[in-house]
């Protein structure tokens, strides 16, 4: 009943559309009438809002899958199996630096740790949108600045960029 292209736009964007309509909902309830549920009101907007904020950092990390390997977040570890690639594992206390380059035309996200050991991960493997959850607790990274980066990464044939580095 519902076209596949509409379908796969819907489940794409499901978690914007579900934090948007909450934070439509508590705008409703705020003109709803009477200081009570401009109160309640205006707590599910500030919830409904902080959430679509977030909903939106996290759009481009979430990308069709096109490149081999999984992409898994253990117990403060960020895990890449690589099928046709060498796989690896980066503890985030152990992260150095993070750098976004284009390999062979393919976006991919360079890990490197205190050791001096890279993990590369493409950006398009299945499960790279936990990357964004991981990189939220690294201290000074600014998740919008990393969404700009991954924008201009696939836009420029051969780029590389250093999105985050630890603070000495």
């Amino acid at each position: 009943m519902i076209r596949p292209e509409l379908r796969a736009l819907l489940r794409d964007r499901s978690e914007l559309l579900i934090f948007g309509g909450l934070t439509l909902l508590g705008l409703w309830l705020t003109f709803l009438g009477g200081w009570f549920f401009a109160l309640v009101g205006a707590g599910v907007v500030l919830v409904g809002a902080s959430l679509t904020v977030g909903a939106l950092r996290h759009a481009p990390f979430r990308r069709p899958v096109a490149a081999p390997g999984v992409v898994e977040l253990v117990e403060g570890a960020v895990r890449y199996y690589g099928a046709t690639e060498p796989g690896g594992e980066v503890a985030l206390r152990d992260l150095t630096e993070i750098r976004l380059l284009r390999l062979r035309g393919r976006a991919c996200w360079r890990l490197r740790s205190q050791d001096g050991q890279a993990l590369l991960i493409p950006v398009d493997a299945a499960g790279a949108a936990v990357l964004a959850d991981a990189f939220e607790t690294l201290p000074g990274l600014d998740l919008g600045m990393l969404s700009k980066a991954l924008s201009h990464v696939a836009a420029q044939p051969e780029a590389m960029r250093t999105v985050w580095r630890r603070p000495s």
